[in-house]
């Protein structure tokens, strides 16, 4: 964010976009869909979590895009 402070949401999104990245860097891929463990992958879905939430704050339901 530019001129406003980073939420909870998009704070542990930060977090998490850092980890999946460390985990794509160690595996050697570019991509998590080049990993054979995508499917399934733990870290992955906590990562997919953190993008809903920091969407739509935490709140339950749908949100426009």
């Amino acid at each position: 964010m530019h001129n406003e402070q980073k939420d909870k949401f998009e704070l542990f999104l930060d977090e998490m976009i850092q980890k999946l990245q460390n985990c794509q860097e160690n595996k050697g891929h570019k991509s998590c869909s080049l990993c054979e463990l995508c499917i399934g992958c733990s870290l992955r879905n906590e990562y997919v979590k953190a993008v809903y939430n920091s969407m739509s704050k935490g709140d339950t339901g749908g949100f426009e895009f």
